[in-house]
């Protein structure tokens, strides 16, 4: 039995789950949030008790020696040499890696390199690994990509149709994200299925951000999201696809900068734009079926259409589809949400849905679409972290 700690740094927060493996038992998990800010918030779940710390949390370091004082004052570890490895969540790992990674100088600098694709994490997963590596000077750590499990696609799918040389030069291409998500997510259909020889999978990724891959025998053969989390899918505050053309349209008629309409574009489209209401599916929820706002039944319809659209695209793809599975917040929650996208899938995939099981609450992985449908539909409820640890006692060979 080893304890591998899977730790998930953004720009001013900190998730991390202390997990026993192979068993893939959680010990503890929790959030540091508001790193640099004047109050900083320390939670840890552990033993079916609850942590709390309120304090200033100065930058990333402090976060960790927060989390590993936690762990030995609440004894959930004795020491923390008992800790025998770390994983650490990397969003962009571009064309240098198509696996998880033992980490050295080496693949510290590509990762850094690599911060221009992804500037708002990157370097903040850099800042997270070294205070870790501080803290914990004997443990080995690995660097587990999102995009890796994306690494898998033909040129024919991952080219955008520009001079060639912008890709050969730039590395202008489609990278997409979520991966660590996509791969645990189709790993447990094919297990739920019987782990047949062959399998279509489409995973459906629905939270705030949102992607949907397409995945032949447990290897992504298409993914929506791009160069930037920005393609694809209409999302809680981001577009998805959008015409090139619109953004000189709108920098004309705004009077804005490229930049500006970017930042409109991440930040008040998709979800919120649409509805002016929320970037969360909830308040969509609410509006609709408690006021019947039609915005929100406008947005909701959209973001159905939207991702009926690629599944059906893949399915092409695929040749066929054996499970479409849903997950992530929205995924996971979201039941007329689900209910609007297979209803628009049903007529060409004969795929459709059990309402009483569609309409359950439940936290475990399960068959929601009913037994004249031609497709299974489920929810599998992600978990990137366990998908981390995997990772992490796999390159390593503990």
């Amino acid at each position: 039995m080893v304890k591998v700690m899977a730790v998930n740094a953004g720009s001013s927060s900190l998730k991390f789950q202390l997990i026993n493996m192979p068993s893939e038992e959680v010990i503890t998990s929790g959030i540091v949030e508001r790193i640099g800010q004047e109050k900083g918030n320390f939670e840890m779940k552990y033993n079916g008790q609850e942590y709390q710390k309120e304090c200033p949390i100065k930058d990333h370091s402090v976060a960790v020696q927060l989390l590993l004082d936690a762990l030995v004052d609440c004894k959930v570890v004795e020491k923390l040499s008992d800790i025998d490895a770390c994983g650490h969540r990397i969003v962009h790992g571009g064309e240098y890696f198509n696996d998880s990674i033992k980490v050295d100088e080496d693949v510290v600098a590509k990762v850094e390199e690599l911060s221009e694709l992804a500037p708002l994490h990157n370097p903040a997963h850099i800042i997270g690994y070294n205070a870790f590596k501080k803290a914990l000077p004997d443990v080995e750590h690995v660097f587990v990509f999102d995009t890796a499990f994306h690494q898998t696609l033909d040129q024919e799918r991952y080219l955008y149709p520009l001079p060639y040389e912008y890709y050969t030069d730039l590395k202008v291409r489609k990278y997409g994200a979520h991966g660590t998500s996509h791969k645990y997510v189709s790993q447990t259909v094919i297990e739920m299925l019987g782990n047949p020889k062959h399998s279509r999978i489409i995973v459906c990724h629905l939270g705030n951000g949102a992607s949907i891959s397409a995945v032949e025998d447990g290897v992504c053969i298409d993914t929506s999201m791009g160069f930037t989390p920005l393609a694809g899918v209409m999302m809680g505050t981001r577009t998805g696809d959008v015409d090139p053309s619109v953004m000189p349209y709108l920098c004309k008629k705004l009077n804005k900068t490229a930049d500006e309409v970017l930042e409109i574009y991440n930040k008040k489209s998709g979800m919120l734009g649409v509805s002016g209401i929320s970037s969360d599916s909830r308040d969509i929820e609410n509006a609709l079926f408690k006021k019947g706002d039609d915005r929100a039944l406008l947005t909701s319809l959209l973001y159905a259409r939207i991702v009926s659209k690629y599944i059906g695209s893949y399915f092409v793809e695929l040749g066929g589809v054996d499970v479409i599975a849903f997950t992530a917040g929205v995924g996971e929650n979201a039941a007329y949400l689900r209910r609007l996208i297979i209803d628009d899938c049903s007529r060409a995939l004969g795929v459709h849905l059990d309402e009483e099981r569609n309409n359950q609450r439940s936290k475990e992985n399960r068959v929601i679409s009913s037994k004249y449908s031609q497709v299974e539909v489920m929810v599998i409820p992600t978990n990137e972290e366990v998908m981390i640890a995997r990772d992490t006692v796999r390159i390593l060979g503990l």
